[in-house]
């Protein structure tokens, strides 16, 4: 009887114990993603910290302050991508420094890249400090002149889509903002 008692008991504990680990490894297990709120919809990306650390970093730092929030999309390019992240909304703004290239990752559907100024005066490669574009296709030719993608859409692809449809003018940028509402990093 007394066996009995003890070992209902190590089991309960057991069982206990068991649900306690699984709870804990599937909080280990979220990812931060993250999440670009805008008034034509909600863009989540995950990012690709191993291949691109200090772009992530970079941007994760920047969401947290606040920077991108009332930012737009100021150029939209169909069949090629959506860019935004200037203060200046023109394609000439960004925080005042340049992040160092990390160029692992090929530009696919739903890539997240940063944006650069071409070799000719970049030719270190480093990538604009806070633009950054979303890819609507496969774009390998953006492989080959080496800019750096640190993640990629998993939700609102659909929301990407519609702003490239917006009309735009002749130099691309759209005939009506697109404004990010908030930026923000969490995990999921």
């Amino acid at each position: 009887m007394q066996f009995h008692f003890i070992f209902h008991n190590i089991l309960k504990i057991l069982i206990i114990l068991s649900f306690l680990a699984a709870g804990i490894a599937a909080c280990g297990g979220r990812k931060e993603v993250g999440i670009i709120e805008t008034d034509r919809g909600t863009i989540v990306v995950e990012f690709y910290e191993k291949d691109a650390p200090q772009h992530v970093a970079n941007f994760k730092k920047l969401a947290s302050q606040g920077f991108y929030n009332g930012l737009t999309f100021h150029r939209i390019v169909p069949g090629f991508v959506i860019q935004g992240g200037d203060p200046k909304g023109d394609g000439s703004g960004g925080p005042g420094y340049t992040v160092p290239a990390e160029i692992k990752r090929n530009h696919e559907r739903g890539s997240l890249a940063a944006a650069r100024t071409g070799d000719h005066v970049n030719p270190a490669r480093a990538s604009s400090g806070s633009q950054f574009y979303i890819c609507l296709v496969d774009l390998p030719q953006l492989d080959e002149l080496g800019y750096t993608v640190y993640g990629k859409v998993i939700e609102g692809m659909d929301v990407v889509d519609a702003i490239a449809r917006l009309p735009r003018r002749p130099d691309d940028q759209p005939t009506e903002k697109v404004v990010m509402k908030s930026v923000r990093v969490e995990r999921r």
